[in-house]
């Protein structure tokens, strides 16, 4: 988590940097991070999770001060779709703003795994788009440099 905050806090500090379009994503341990980092740093414009490792204390959930997104596979063993719904109905609950999409027939890794056998083009492509629009979305509230 230090170099999560010191990569964040670097950033900040860069003149070429609007440190109010900083965000995070990762893919599997990066997506467990991602969501570390949100929860962390509540300047963080936003964060979006592929199918990493979700917090399940209450506490932490209702810490969220950032939006956060999620993409997470149906079939995915170690993350199962049950904890997904959990985490963000609680998070809703608690008046966070999270999106989170459960692919049905995607396993863990179904965007960024190079086994053909893993690997969903569909739905990484629409997961991707949804990334894209998140960012869209979060850094529009920031100004000056782009």
């Amino acid at each position: 988590m230090r170099d999560l905050k010191a990569a964040f806090a670097y950033l900040r500090s860069r003149d070429d940097v609007d440190a109010t379009r900083i965000g995070s994503v990762g893919w599997c341990m990066g997506g467990g991070y991602s969501l570390a980092l949100a929860l962390a740093q509540p300047k963080l414009a936003g964060a979006v999770i592929y199918y990493g490792r979700l917090v399940t204390d209450d506490d932490k959930i209702r810490s969220l001060a950032v939006p956060l997104l999620g993409n997470f596979g149906g079939l995915d063993k170690g993350i199962p779709p049950e904890s997904v719904r959990e985490f963000e109905r609680k998070a809703k609950a608690a008046g966070k703003s999270v999106d989170f999409k459960v692919y049905p027939n995607a396993g863990h890794g179904f965007a960024s795994s190079k086994d053909p056998a893993v690997f969903r083009a569909d739905d990484a492509k629409d997961a991707d788009v949804r990334t894209d629009a998140f960012f869209g979305k979060v850094f529009k509230a920031g100004k000056g440099k782009t």
